[in-house]
């Protein structure tokens, strides 16, 4: 039936195409762009599922999803959200240290000792102290990545 209706409706589209003029032409690429500095980075996407099955979580997932499983898998935590020492106070001269690979991290804190007020929200950034509005308790970015140039991190 699909095909019945592509073929009655194929000579007028023929015609009508036939009397539009092109203005301009313009060429679009598909293919990747040429990356310079070495190989691209390898992609992060799932094989998929197969012809009339549903697939898996593994073979779905793409991007830092298909990261954390494929970690899973070696035995290795790609994302550490242990909770950080809540046993001591921080102080400007001994703050509580947040591991970082970026220069700015966002951290909840739920006082000391642990859980003795509700959880606030703020950034630690790279080569600023942050300090509890609550507690009081004070946290600085252990900066654990690379150094960059042209870093366009928000600061």
């Amino acid at each position: 039936m699909f095909k019945n209706a592509v073929r009655a409706v194929r000579p007028a589209a023929l015609a009508a195409r036939s009397s539009l003029q092109v203005k301009s032409v313009r060429v679009f690429s598909t293919s990747m762009r040429a990356a310079s500095g070495g190989p691209p980075a390898p992609q992060l996407f799932g094989a998929g599922g197969k012809a009339g099955q549903v697939p898996t979580d593994f073979e779905q997932a793409t991007g830092l999803e298909r990261l954390e499983l494929l970690g899973e898998m070696e035995g290795i935590k790609v994302f550490d959200d242990a909770p950080l020492d809540a046993s001591r106070l921080g102080t400007k001269a001994n703050p509580v240290l947040v591991q970082s690979y970026d220069v700015e991290r966002i951290v909840g804190c739920t006082g000391v000792p642990a859980d003795s007020h509700d959880i606030l929200w703020f950034n630690v950034k790279k080569d600023h102290h942050a300090r509890c509005t609550e507690c009081g308790s004070v946290y600085a970015l252990d900066f654990q990545g690379e150094e960059h140039h042209d870093d366009h991190a928000h600061h």
